[in-house]
Parts: structure tokens; sequence; C-alpha cells
């Protein structure tokens, strides 16, 4: 029964979710009707302890990057820099190959460190355009995007500095670079095939006559730039570069300059008590935000006059959008946390235990618990916490490195976490004006391939002993 309720509140919360209602709203009642049905003196502990302090807490962290994230990606489109590196796209690979470029720009700026949610921001005006010059559907923007920033970038791709490739070094005392050969081999499927996927898509579009989609009835599209001449694609796509130098570069240099913790003492009246900020838990999103920061004002720099034309509604639209996909992001961290929190879930993780592989154990375990709770790296982290102990047991007894088993979980927890409910799905879809009717069934497909390729690296392995 407990597990049949954990299940009940998942597959109500994908529903309502696939069904395009919010899950601002939707995810605490799914949540707070799981712990209602286990024990109901539990339901306001719960909401106000486990739910909103989750949702709080990833608010607190992470709104200033979608709010920087989604200004950039503004001011990108009203400058007319998406447009002069389209163009120029379009005039070196063809508009034949629109979607293997969105692929590629994904794949640095994830792989350079940015963040998967300021990519969707940052490459979205990019792909649009493209899209529309090219008459490709516009419903097959967040199956490319998700195939650029969501997959071999994010996890599979060894030294990928995403929280996903971080997460098992600290149970495995591995590192980032683990399991390379097997790592890029997955990443290189994972392309191949998507690609593949993606193409024979827009083929079948082609075929039945349909192009980007009518104007009057799409939502959220970049507007129109009408400042004159274009810049020089090589100052255009300036900005995107600095983001991921210089996020590299404050990536090193905040833990020197700070070390590991930094106090103050507030001046307010009274004797307050110092405020110490752990910096190894917060410099990475520092890292992002005065990443962010250099490209917003590099943009400025360039396209100063037709950015401050449109300035004022351009950035209102933007910080609109860093509202609403942080909420709905932020909700869905507090669902999962209500979710782990039940005796269900643990009923769950224990099941997934009994697998005898152990490579197919982890994976299974890993990516089952990211679906569930509708986070990567929350999933993995709880499956590592409870049972990283257990994994590395197997694999001593089996002889297998733990390097393949940080690849494997890594590659994993993104998996099955990009169901309906997950939150950088939602993000994805709100930022580009399109429904899960519209286009969920793409991000879905290239969540099975990079599945699938999960367990192609395993069998890799045990067949070659490839690390």
């Amino acid at each position: 029964m407990a597990f049949l309720i954990v299940l009940a509140a998942l597959c109500f919360l994908m529903f309502v979710a696939y069904r395009g209602y919010s899950v601002i709203l939707f995810a605490p009642i799914a949540a707070l009707g799981a712990v209602l049905l286990t024990d109901p003196s539990l339901v306001a502990p719960m909401f106000t302890g486990l739910f909103m302090d989750k949702m709080v807490g990833f608010l607190k962290l992470y709104f200033p990057v979608f709010l920087l994230g989604a200004v950039f990606g503004k001011l990108i489109e009203i400058s007319g820099f998406s447009k002069a590196i389209v163009k120029a796209t379009i005039r070196i690979v063809g508009a034949q190959r629109a979607m293997l470029s969105i692929v590629l720009v994904c794949a640095l700026l994830t792989y350079g460190g940015v963040s998967l949610f300021v990519v969707v921001f940052a490459v979205y005006p990019f792909a649009a355009e493209l899209f529309r010059q090219s008459d490709i559907p516009k419903r097959l923007i967040p199956g490319t995007i998700a195939l650029g920033a969501f997959t071999f970038t994010m996890d599979a791709l060894p030294g990928t500095p995403q929280i996903q490739n971080i997460i098992p070094a600290s149970f495995f005392g591995t590192n980032t670079w683990a399991a390379p050969w097997l790592g890029t081999l997955g990443g290189v499927f994972i392309l191949v095939v998507g690609m593949g996927y993606l193409d024979w898509r827009r083929r079948n579009a082609l075929k039945a006559g349909e192009g980007y989609g009518d104007a009057a009835t799409l939502a959220n599209e970049p507007a129109e730039f009408t400042g004159g001449r274009l810049a020089n694609p090589f100052i255009a796509i300036l900005p995107l570069v600095l983001v991921g130098v210089t996020n590299k570069l404050f990536t090193d240099w905040i833990p020197r300059a700070y070390g590991d913790s930094h106090e103050f003492v507030p001046a307010v009246v009274g004797n307050a008590a110092p405020v110490v900020q752990e910096i190894s838990k917060i410099s990475a999103i520092w890292a992002v935000q005065g990443a962010l920061l250099v490209g917003i004002l590099t943009v400025l720099a360039f396209a100063w006059k037709p950015v401050l034309a449109s300035f004022a509604e351009g950035t209102r639209s933007a910080i609109g959008g860093a509202l609403l996909a942080s909420m709905n992001t932020a909700s869905e961290y507090g669902f999962g946390a209500v979710i782990a929190a039940l005796p269900g879930f643990l009923v769950v993780a224990n099941a997934l235990g009994a697998i005898p592989n152990p490579l197919v154990n982890e994976a299974v375990t890993v990516t089952a618990l990211a679906g569930i709770t509708g986070s990567a790296s929350g999933g993995m982290s709880i499956a590592l916490a409870a049972m990283s102990e257990t994994f590395i047991a197997n694999a001593q007894a089996a002889g297998i490195p733990l390097e393949v088993f940080h690849r494997v979980a890594a590659m994993a927890s993104g998996g099955m976490d990009t169901l309906p409910h997950n939150g950088a799905v939602i993000t994805l879809l709100a930022v580009t004006g399109l429904t899960h009717r519209q286009s969920y069934k793409d991000v879905f497909a290239i969540t099975i391939i990079k599945t699938l390729a999960v367990f192609v690296v395993i069998g890799v392995f045990y067949a070659t002993g490839l690390i």
C-alpha cells in the first residue's frame, strides 16, 4: 500500500503536468495527498518543514541564475545577436543541419560548465530563429535542446563539470574523468542515435508539408530584430563564449579568493551573530552568476542602442519567465523531497536492491529514483547515500573498478529523470512556449535513447573490459 501511494502521487503529477496544469499548484497537492494517505498527522509538518523548506532553499540558491539567464537570453534576442549567428550558421552548414547546430551549441555551453537552465534561456532565441528560417516545426525545439544540454555533455562525457558527474566522486573516491572511454562511447552513441531520431522527425514533417508553425498561434516567440544592420557573427557569439570561459575562470578563482568559508558581521544595531558562508557549496553558483553578468555587460557594450530601445519591455517579460520557470522547478524539488521521505519510497529502493547484476542494479536503482523524484541529482544522491557501500562491496566482489560505477551512476541519473513532471522539462517547455502535448514525445524519445546508452556502456564493459 505504501508503494501504491507513492506511485499514485507520481502518476497524478505526471498526468496533470502533461495536461498542461501548473505544477506550482499541483506538486504540493500530489505530495501532501500522498502524506495524507500515509499519515494524516504529518500533512502540516511535512508541508512546512520539508516541502516549503526544500522549495525555498532551491529558490535561494538558483533564482538569481534563472533571472540572469533569462535576461541574458532576452538581450541576445533583442540585440539581434541571435539573428546574426543564425544567418552565419545557415550560410556555413546549411539550413538542413539546423538541428545539429543547436545541439552542438548546447553541448559546448553545457560542457563548458554553464547550467542546464541557463542554456535553455540562452539558446532558445537562436533555436527559434534558426528553425523558423529553416522552416522546421517549432515543436521539435525542446527535443533538440534536450539532446544537446540534458544528455551526453551532462553526465556521459568525461570531465563534464555538471553536478551529475560530480556527485558520484564523493561516494566512490573517483574524479570527473572516471571511465573516459566508456563515457565517450556512451556520449557518441547518444549523439548519433539522438540526431538520427530528430532528423527522422524533421523529414517526416517536411513530407507532410508542416512548416515552422502559424505565428498567430505560437507563444513566447522571440521578437523580430528591427535595429538595422546585424552585428558581425564573431561579435554576436562573443557573449556566449565569454560566459563559458569566465564561468571556468570564476570556478577556479573563487575558492582561492575566499577559502573554505567566509564570514562577516552585519552592520546592524545590537550584537549580530556572524554570517558564515561555506564557499564549497556556493562557489559554482557564484561562478555562473558572475559569468552571466559578464555576458550581459558584453551584449550591452556592443549593442547598447538596439537593447536600450526595448530594454524595459524585454526584461519585464524575461523576469516573468524566470519567476515561472524557477517556481515550477522549485515545486518539483519540494515534491521530490516529500516523496523521498515516505515509507513507499523506501519500499521501492529496497526492492531495486534485489537485482543481481551489480552494474544493472546500480543503473536501474539510480534512474528509477531519479524518475520518481523528478531530479537527476536528487535521485542519484538518494540512491548513493543509501546504497553506495553496497555498490562498493559488489564492485570489490566482482572485480569491477569503481570508475565504472561512477560513470554508470552519472549516466543513469540523466535517464528517466526527464519524465513529464521533471523541473528541467517543464522549464524547457515554458521558455519555448510549447506544451507537453506538442513536444514531450520527442523529449521522452531522447530519454529512452539516453537510458539505453547506459546499458550499452554496461554491455561494452562486460564484453571488452574497456574503461
